[in-house]
C-alpha cells in the first residue's frame, strides 16, 4: 500500500508544476497582448511603421519628430518628407497615401484597422474631403499632390485625377523646390485624363497661368489637336495658326506636327475650288488638259495649297517638297500621254495616273489623287484633289 501513496504524491506534484507553467505563460501572453495594446496606444502611426527592421525603426523616430514638432509647419514637413520618401521606396503607396491624406485633413473610409493601407478605390471620400478647402497647414497641397502621386503609382489615375482636380481648384498653389503644385498638378491631369473637354480646359489654364514654364509649341498643338476632337474647328485652325511660330517644336508621337498645321491653316483659309465629288471627272479633265498641251488647265485642276512634287523615296510632308509648280517646261517636247486607267494601287482613298512624255530628265511621272479629309467643312470632306506628282517609274 506504500507505493501506490507515493506513485499518487508524485503525480500530484507534477500536476501542480504543470498548471504553474501553464499560469505563467497566461500571465507572459496577457502582459504582452497589454504591452501591444499599450504600444498601438501611444503609436497612432502604427499602420505606417513597415519595411525591415531598420526601415521601422527610422519611420518610429520620425513619427515620434512628428508627434512633438507641433509649432513649427516647416519642420514639421521635412519630417513628412522624409517619412514620404522612405514609404515611396519601400512602395508602400497605400499607406503612404492613408498617412498624407489624414495629415490634409481626410481620413480614408477604407482603412479599418491599424494594419490595412488605404485601398485605391474610394472616390467618394476623397471627393468629401478635398471639396471642403484648404486646412490650416500651409503644405496641405504637397500633401494632396503627393498621395495623388500615390495613387497614379498604385495604377489608380481616376482617383489621382480627381486629387489632382481638386487641388488646383480648391487649394492655394505651393511653390516646392521651386516648383508650382498647380502646375505639376496640370501636367498629370493631361496625361492622364480621357476626357478632350477637360485636357482643353487644362490645357488653357497652363498657358494662362504658367506660359514661362510651359513648352508653348508643344502646348498649343496638343490643345489644337483636343479641339479637333471636340469638333471645334474654329479654335482648332486659330491654334494650330498660333503653333506655327513654335515650327522647331518636337512633339512625341508627332514628328510631322509643323507640316500637319501647316496644311490645317492654309486649306482652311483657301477657297478649296479645285476639289471635285468624282474622281473621274476630274481625271478626265486632266487627260484633256495633256492631250491638248494646256499648262494653265493643269494649273486650275491642281490642288492649290500643300501640292508636292517629288521622286518616290521622299516624304511629301517635306518642307522643300511642296511645289509652286509650272508645267510650261515640261511640256514643250510634244505631247504628254495618260494611261487609260488608273494605276492597280490606287484605292477607295487615293489613286495614281500614269504620266509620260514630259521633258528635262525624268520622262515618267504619276499624278496622285486623294479623297480630301477636312471635317470642319462637311461640303469639301470626302471631294477629291490632285495632291501632287512622284517622278520616275514606282517603285517595286
Amino acid at each position: 500500500m506504500e507505493k501506490p501513496a507515493c506513485y499518487h504524491v508524485a503525480m500530484a506534484t507534477r500536476r501542480s508544476a504543470t498548471r504553474a507553467f501553464i499560469a505563467a505563460l497566461l500571465v507572459a501572453a496577457v502582459a504582452s497582448l497589454c504591452a501591444a495594446s499599450l504600444a498601438s496606444c501611444e503609436s497612432p502611426h502604427g499602420a505606417f511603421v513597415t519595411g525591415t527592421s531598420d526601415d521601422r525603426r527610422q519611420l518610429r523616430e520620425l513619427f515620434d519628430l512628428l508627434d512633438t514638432t507641433h509649432s513649427d509647419p516647416v519642420e514639421r514637413f521635412a519630417i513628412v518628407r522624409q517619412i514620404s520618401s522612405k514609404l515611396l521606396a519601400q512602395r508602400e503607396y497605400g499607406r503612404l497615401a492613408a498617412f498624407l491624406t489624414s495629415l490634409a485633413g481626410e481620413v480614408p473610409a477604407t482603412v479599418k484597422n491599424a494594419g490595412e493601407a488605404a485601398r485605391p478605390n474610394d472616390a467618394g471620400a476623397a471627393k468629401g474631403a478635398l471639396g471642403a478647402g484648404p486646412p490650416g497647414d500651409p503644405y496641405a497641397a504637397w500633401y494632396l499632390f503627393t498621395a495623388a502621386y500615390a495613387y497614379e503609382l498604385q495604377g489608380s489615375a481616376p482617383i489621382a485625377a480627381l486629387y489632382y482636380d481638386r487641388i488646383v481648384k480648391n487649394w492655394p498653389d505651393l511653390i516646392v523646390d521651386g516648383r508650382s503644385i498647380h502646375f505639376e498638378c496640370l501636367s498629370r491631369l493631361v496625361e492622364i485624363v480621357n476626357s478632350p473637354e477637360r485636357r482643353i480646359e487644362y490645357y488653357q489654364d497652363m498657358i494662362a497661368r504658367y506660359s514661362d514654364r510651359v513648352d508653348m509649341g508643344r502646348v498649343l498643338f496638343l490643345l489644337g489637336k483636343e479641339y479637333e476632337k471636340v469638333g471645334d474647328w474654329d479654335l482648332a485652325i486659330k491654334t494650330y495658326a498660333k503653333f506655327l511660330p513654335y515650327f522647331t517644336t518636337t512633339i512625341p508621337g508627332y514628328p510631322d506636327a509643323y507640316q500637319y498645321a501647316r496644311n490645317m491653316v492654309d486649306f482652311y483659309n483657301s477657297p478649296k475650288d479645285w476639289t471635285y465629288e468624282d474622281l473621274q471627272v476630274l481625271v478626265a479633265k486632266i487627260k484633256a488638259a495633256l492631250a491638248a498641251g494646256d499648262p494653265v488647265k493643269l494649273l486650275r485642276y491642281r490642288a492649290k495649297v500643300n501640292f508636292f512634287a517629288v521622286d518616290w523615296h521622299k516624304d511629301e510632308s517635306e518642307v522643300n517638297s511642296q511645289a509652286l509648280f509650272d508645267f510650261s517646261p515640261f511640256m514643250a517636247g510634244g505631247r504628254i500621254f495618260a494611261a487609260d486607267r488608273l494605276d492597280p494601287a490606287s484605292s477607295s482613298r487615293k489613286a495614281y495616273l500614269k504620266t509620260w512624255g514630259w521633258t528635262e530628265r525624268i520622262s515618267t511621272w504619276y499624278l496622285y489623287f486623294r479623297k480630301i479629309y477636312f471635317p470642319a467643312d462637311p461640303e469639301i470632306h470626302g471631294r477629291w484633289e490632285w495632291a501632287g506628282i512622284y517622278f520616275g517609274e514606282k517603285s517595286r
